[in-house]
């Protein structure tokens, strides 16, 4: 039998459950793991909320990053064996491989050996926030060294991964808060401008950093009516990827300044990457090397204990955190 967190209605964090259940026997592209630590995102707040891009089929599991040890593989597994150290990629239905949990049972594919010196909070830290990150910026946008990009919301642990992915290429990271208070904790995680959007002008700000050029690429969280101000920061030919939507306002269209500036504005999600076996690839081959270099390096706000699961929902909800939420099974 395994404890695992699970919610038969959607709704508030008190939906989320500790249920006991037999653990499962993997199937023939299947592999379990004894998990050690979970990470949280927005998305699983999302999902319980029944808000997410995927609906849960109740009861649901839920949960798309843990690190762990492999406890049983299938019978045509051949990449992972029991003992090996690993980490999940967000490449599954949470529905029916929901990771949160002290097992989590997952489709080989998304596994990811990890190196020793990453510790288990880290690990589970890694895949979602940096896969979600180097699609946009590398894969799709093919950022380049001396180019400009604003950042929205830039204290999640996705905006700290896009800043460091940033750097790494030797491209300039603007990154936005509401909070002044997280300002220098967004400068000291590498970003070269920070921008206070409670007390400054987006426009304005890149406008002066760029000298009037606006930046090559927008990573935004957020959408709604920002949406224009993001434009307008937008240099000519610029791209612009919403990725997250924490406005739950009507997001417009910015039409004048997309016809001006012949925009290129994208709806992004990670799976694009995790769905095409190449791209993941090579999404794993960037990010594990950044992660041995030392140039990625996963930003841990804070550590909850197993049956502080909820508690560590509303910490999600309350937008305080600087970097990933994890919480820990040991």
């Amino acid at each position: 039998m395994a404890k695992i967190v699970r919610f038969h209605e959607t709704g508030p964090s008190s939906v989320l459950k500790f249920d006991m259940v037999d653990s499962p026997v993997p199937e023939k592209d299947e592999v379990l793991v004894h998990v050690l630590a979970m990470g949280l995102n927005r998305a699983e707040v999302l999902f319980r909320q029944g808000l997410y891009l995927e609906a849960p089929s109740l009861p649901s599991r839920i949960g798309y990053e843990a690190s762990g040890i492999v406890k049983a593989v299938g019978s045509e597994v051949s990449e992972f064996r029991e003992g090996d150290y690993v980490s999940t990629i967000p490449a599954f239905s949470m529905s029916k491989y929901g990771v949160c949990g002290e097992e989590a049972l997952v489709p080989e594919r998304a596994l990811v050996k990890m190196p020793e010196f990453i510790k288990p909070d880290q690990a589970a830290s890694v895949w979602m926030q940096y896969l979600t990150a180097y699609g946009a910026l590398i894969d799709i946008g093919q950022l380049a060294a001396g180019q400009s990009v604003l950042i929205t919301a830039a204290s999640s642990s996705v905006g700290i991964a896009a800043i460091q992915i940033v750097k790494d290429v030797g491209a300039r990271a603007i990154a936005t808060t509401r909070q002044s208070a997280k300002k220098e904790a967004l400068l000291k995680a590498g970003a070269d401008l920070v921008i206070v959007t409670a007390e400054e002008e987006i426009v304005d700000s890149v406008n002066r950093f760029t000298e009037g050029s606006g930046v090559d690429i927008v990573f935004d969280a957020i959408a709604g009516p920002i949406v224009k101000d993001l434009a307008e920061a937008t240099a000519y030919e610029g791209k612009i990827f919403l990725y997250g939507a924490l406005s739950m306002d009507k997001t417009p269209f910015p039409f004048r300044a997309a016809l001006s500036k012949g925009l290129n504005i994208s709806g992004y999600t990670m799976m694009q990457i995790a769905r095409d076996e190449d791209r993941l690839e090579w999404g794993k081959a960037h990010i594990l090397s950044g992660l041995e270099r030392g140039t990625l390096v996963p930003l841990v706000d804070r550590v909850f204990k197993f049956d502080q699961f909820q508690e560590a929902h509303d910490y999600m909800e309350s937008n305080e955190q600087i970097g990933k939420i994890v919480v820990s099974i040991e």
